[in-house]
């Protein structure tokens, strides 16, 4: 006798994940495509203009201090370097910016742009000769003190956290004696022997450690000179608070990181009331492209498409081994076989 075929009532998980993130995606494309009409233009350093009147311009350091930023979301919630940068540029030819407050809210980020957003304020100094103040939010760690330093005027909130003044190259991993235990031989092929240091599959040489730490400590060296010359201190005195600890409102300034410590609107009258004339602080702040234009961008930056996501949506689902989990938790230590040099970090 034939057995009637059993039908499920409801699909698999793997199946109903699929469908779900399929109509997220889709709704959220109409969404970012509705906003579209909201934001019709993305509003960068070059298109920016500044009120007709004396003011004072408020940029925003939030988050990361990195080159990858989400074109989607504004500067009030995550940093945009290349933005910033023009910003900066067209405020320097503007007769009525009296001058800058940075409005930190970040724990920090890359040398490189760090040190790129640093250069670019004592152009605007040097070329101007106008102010520029920092108020510390929740944190202004690392790079964000690394920008802070050369400032007229440090002002804190009195829960902010500074400091970390120190330079990281990440963690490399080492896991040739795991790979050894469970049997797993590998080779790198290359001419020079030190152009595969740091990859994960053997152990550093003492002469790759000293190459290593030699790069961290010419950052260092610089950030130490930068914290003496904008806080007017001799380099001991710097050297001595930059071993990388997290000092709070009250620490800093006690140790002369910064200069008072106020609340957020008596900061901004503080700062007004350096002024004889009247001046506004006006907010300088990144608008998102086109919606549809940013999600594609905010897709691309995360590396991530619909077909990823709907297998990372599979994946994640499945169990992975000691290896696989040990290899993925490394992966992105290397890029295209080549040793985990990506950045240098402030923090």
């Amino acid at each position: 006798m034939k057995k009637a075929r059993k039908y499920k009532l409801f699909p698999d998980w793997a199946t109903v994940t699929i469908i779900v993130t399929a109509i997220i995606a889709i709704a959220v494309a109409l969404v970012a495509l509705a906003i579209a009409s909201v934001f019709p233009q993305e509003q960068d350093g070059k298109g920016f203009s500044g009120p007709n009147e004396p003011y004072l311009a408020r940029i925003r350091v939030v988050g990361e201090i990195s080159g990858v930023s989400n074109r989607f979301s504004s500067s009030e919630t995550s940093y945009h370097h290349r933005w910033t940068m023009q910003t900066i540029d067209t405020l320097i030819g503007d007769e009525n910016n009296k001058g800058i407050c940075l409005w930190l809210d970040t724990p920090g980020g890359t040398v490189y742009e760090s040190d790129e957003l640093y250069l670019k304020l004592m152009e605007y100094k040097e070329k101007t000769g106008r102010p520029i103040y920092s108020y510390m939010r929740r944190i202004a760690a690392s790079g964000g003190y690394y920008i802070a330093a050369p400032s007229d005027e440090i002002l804190a909130n009195r829960n902010s956290w500074t400091g970390s003044i120190g330079v990281s190259l990440g963690t490399l991993f080492d896991v040739s004696g795991f790979l050894e235990e469970k049997g797993i031989r590998t080779d790198t092929i290359v001419a020079g022997s030190n152009k595969a240091m740091g990859n994960r599959y053997e152990p550093l040489t003492a002469e790759q450690r000293r190459i290593f730490q030699s790069l961290v400590d010419d950052s260092y060296e610089r950030f130490v000179a930068i914290v003496a010359e904008g806080r007017g201190m001799t380099d001991n005195e710097a050297r001595a608070l930059s071993d990388g600890r997290i000092f709070t409102a009250s620490q800093a300034l006690e140790a002369g990181l910064i200069d008072t410590i106020l609340g957020e609107t008596e900061a901004e009258a503080a700062i007004r009331a350096k002024f004889e004339e009247k001046v506004i602080i006006f907010d300088c702040y990144y608008r998102p492209d086109a919606a549809y234009r940013s999600l594609f961008a905010l897709y691309a930056n995360s590396g991530q498409g619909l077909l990823s996501l709907l297998s990372d949506a599979i994946g994640a689902q499945q169990y992975k081994g000691d290896v696989a989990a040990v290899l993925e938790l490394t992966r992105e230590q290397e890029e295209a076989g080549v040793p985990p040099l990506k950045y240098l970090y402030t923090g």
